[in-house]
């Protein structure tokens, strides 16, 4: 029986039975974590690693959507890779998913170089100088470059990725541009962008991308992704991708 704490709830999925934990004094997964996983693809039998999985959403979703054979999660703060943990054993999916307490920054000491197929990341949005930090310390980590920045995940994700694996990130449009300058440094090239806006009339303010280590030089926009109508309500292409995520869409 897996241990529940105080102020931990159990989340269902609606997806093959799964299930999370959280808990309200960290951070809970969003829309921007079920994007990611519609977006990202895998061969069968491949090793994937989330950087910064939080209470492990991403590793549970993507053991349900893909037939990757390995998925590690990696998480620095011990209270978010502990819960993250015992979501694995509750769903009884340790031998497909394994969360690893530690630094983003010397994962690839902890993994090896060159050893695995992909590496998708929901990443901290802004530097420590833009916004306000969130009060609590364990959310202010998933939102502020805290404890990683930008550049540390896209230089240990080229260390651990093989020749030709692929990063998978969600981010925002106001540093596309650093972005594409890092993935070049450090020979990730951006194959694939597929820009988000919250309503139809409104610029982008999420993006996905994904880079391919040592790929040609090609870069392709994807349809644009509308999330909310004129109504406030979900568009068909944000249900569609909830239904092919098939998870519970949590308001």
């Amino acid at each position: 029986m897996t241990e529940i704490f105080e102020g931990e709830v159990v989340d269902d999925l609606q997806r093959d039975g799964l299930k999370i934990i959280q808990n309200q004094e960290y951070f809970k997964f969003g829309i921007d974590a079920v994007l990611l996983s519609y977006f990202f693809r895998i061969k069968k039998g491949g090793v994937a690693v989330d950087f910064g999985t939080g209470t492990g959403i991403l590793p549970l979703l993507l053991s349900a959507k893909t037939q990757a054979g390995k998925i590690i999660g990696v998480e620095i703060d011990p209270v978010m890779a502990d819960m993250a943990t015992r979501s694995v054993e509750m769903n009884r999916l340790e031998n497909r998913i394994l969360i690893k307490n530690c630094d983003i920054k010397t994962v690839s000491l902890e993994l090896g170089r060159h050893t695995v197929d992909a590496v998708v990341c929901n990443p901290p949005y802004f530097k420590i100088s833009e916004g306000i930090q969130n009060p609590n310390p364990n959310k202010a980590l998933a939102r502020h470059e805290v404890r990683v920045t930008l550049e540390d995940i896209i230089r240990e994700a080229q260390l651990i990725l093989k020749p030709g694996g692929n990063l998978y990130m969600i981010h925002r449009p106001g540093r596309l541009a650093e972005m594409i300058t890092l993935l070049h440094e450090y020979g990730l090239e951006p194959k694939e962008i597929q820009m988000i806006s919250p309503k139809v009339h409104k610029p982008p303010n999420m993006f996905l991308i994904r880079a391919n280590k040592g790929g040609a030089r090609e870069l392709r926009f994807l349809p644009h992704l509308v999330v909310y109508n004129d109504q406030g309500e979900f568009t068909r292409e944000i249900h569609q991708i909830y239904k092919e995520v098939n998870i519970t869409v949590f308001k």
